[in-house]
């Protein structure tokens, strides 16, 4: 960092000899330039920035402050360190150049060991602030990568996971794929809602797209024979599947606590518990209702609701997309929370579009038509 040859300081000033005195005394350690006037130094500045500049303030024509002024408005030029040398030595003027930004004021006739040095100290400051920044930009840059290596370490995650519920259940495909895309425009659409504007920001929502095919994660515990099966679940076998919840929270739980409590999964863990929660309090597994059911188990309850009425199941053919909007409708305030529904009645065209995008069958694509 002392190796300061390679900087250039420009020597402004009406008077040859003092240029002549300062360019003798500095000219072994730095580049040395010149100018006799404020409009000269602003044109060489313009064409090859100097790394300091000893700025005279009585000159003709453009004065020494107004050079200043001009340099430190300038994006381009604003870093530039100026020290003024002048022989109007008093605090008024002094300040008045502090106030434009000058770095030093030294007053003429000025003895040469203390311009070298004040010289030395504000290029070394200015080298010091270069490598500094520099630093600073090396490590926002390995940040962002360390961000971006998180982020897909979290996608990653929830794939590998979400596979094993296709696994078990080949189905679940395409509805993990809508889901996700139902919730973010839910949650997107809510943003603004007073009632939700305090929760969903946009790295949360960005959390609970991610999150959302987790949902069902906890069918890899229930047996194949109630999974699977294609007519209606005996009494017992219900209360088997109604588990799902229960193992999806305690399989993420003991994933989250590895990570920490405020890591990715606790959005997936919440979602998997209460998705299938009811607004009136009828639901499982607790039978919370209202605003005790967290918000990302309301956004995912519509979402996998409708998405299920439109897909084909073991135990039923797919409903038109008219009807599952009916059926959600209706529940409005039994099943779901009020406001999630009237913002769902409002994005239902967009519910549809999804679902055409990622459509599983054919059969299912032709339901979708019907108006």
């Amino acid at each position: 960092m002392d190796n300061l040859s390679n900087n250039s300081v420009l020597v402004v000033d009406d008077t040859d000899l003092h240029i002549e005195i300062l360019a003798s005394a500095l000219g072994n350690e730095y580049n040395i330039i010149s100018a006799s006037d404020g409009k000269s130094a602003l044109e060489l500045i313009a064409n090859n920035p100097p790394d300091l500049v000893l700025l005279d303030i009585m000159m003709p024509g453009v004065d020494g402050y107004e050079v200043c002024r001009l340099l430190k408005s300038d994006p381009e030029t604003k870093d530039i360190p100026i020290i003024f040398l002048s022989a109007m030595t008093s605090l008024q003027d002094k300040t008045k150049g502090f106030e434009l930004g000058a770095v030093d004021y030294i007053t003429k006739p000025f003895e040469i060991r203390e311009v070298r040095a004040r010289v030395r100290t504000h290029l070394t400051n200015k080298l010091a602030k270069k490598i500094l920044e520099s630093q600073k930009n090396f490590l926002e840059e390995k940040i962002r990568e360390r961000t971006l290596e998180l982020s897909l370490t979290q996608e990653v995650t929830i794939e590998c996971m979400a596979s094993l519920a296709e696994t078990r259940d080949p189905e679940t495909g395409g509805h993990i794929k809508r889901t996700k895309e139902y919730v973010r425009e839910l949650a997107r659409n809510l943003q603004s809602h007073p009632r939700f504007s305090s929760y969903l920001n946009d790295n949360t929502i960005d959390l609970l797209y991610k999150s959302a095919p987790l949902h069902d994660i906890g069918k890899v515990g229930v047996p194949d024979s109630i999974l699977l099966k294609p007519g209606r679940l005996t009494p017992s076998e219900w209360k088997e599947m109604k588990k799902h919840t229960l193992y999806g929270r305690n399989a993420l739980r003991v994933a989250e606590n590895q990570l920490g409590k405020d890591s990715f999964l606790r959005y997936a863990r919440e979602i998997a518990y209460s998705h299938h929660e009811k607004w009136d309090g009828s639901g499982y597994p607790e039978g919370l209702s209202g605003d005790e059911i967290p918000i990302c188990g309301r956004l995912m309850a519509v979402a996998d609701v409708y998405d299920t009425l439109i897909s084909k199941r073991v135990y039923k053919d797919p409903f038109p997309h008219a009807e599952a909007v009916s059926i959600i409708k209706n529940d409005k305030a039994k099943s779901f929370d009020p406001d999630l529904v009237d913002v769902f009645l409002d994005l239902e065209d967009k519910f549809r579009n999804i679902a055409t995008v990622f459509v599983d069958s054919k059969q299912q694509r032709e339901m979708l038509l019907i108006k």
